[in-house]
């Protein structure tokens, strides 16, 4: 399996963007996809995933500014994100489970200036 994001640059404090994710088969066969992060010397933190009912769940801190979503047919986890702070600047990892078994992307950094 291979999970290739992409979106990631400098964007000022209350900026936007958008993180894509490229699966290279049918993220229906995932029983949850998502996004995870990492900001320098901290543990890597689940931000938001959504269940291949499209059921989406959110860190509590980024609840109201940010969206997942799934685009089945082409087989891309998006992550959107609004009013951006300076804290959630890190490298974004795309995730993928089925069953026990986890996949990681290569990661998209994100970095957000004050």
């Amino acid at each position: 399996v291979q999970l290739q994001a992409s979106g990631g640059g400098l964007v000022q404090a209350g900026g936007s963007l958008r993180l894509s994710c490229a699966a290279n088969r049918r993220i229906l066969t995932f029983n949850v996809v998502g996004w995870y992060r990492q900001a320098p010397g901290k543990q890597r933190e689940r931000v938001a995933d959504i269940s291949s009912r499209a059921y989406p769940n959110y860190a509590d801190s980024v609840k109201g500014r940010f969206t997942i979503s799934r685009d089945d047919a082409k087989n891309i986890i998006y992550l959107e994100m609004n009013s951006l702070e300076p804290e959630d600047t890190a490298v974004y990892y795309c995730h993928a489970r089925q069953a026990n078994l986890n996949y990681w992307g290569q990661g998209t950094l994100v970095t957000v200036s004050s």
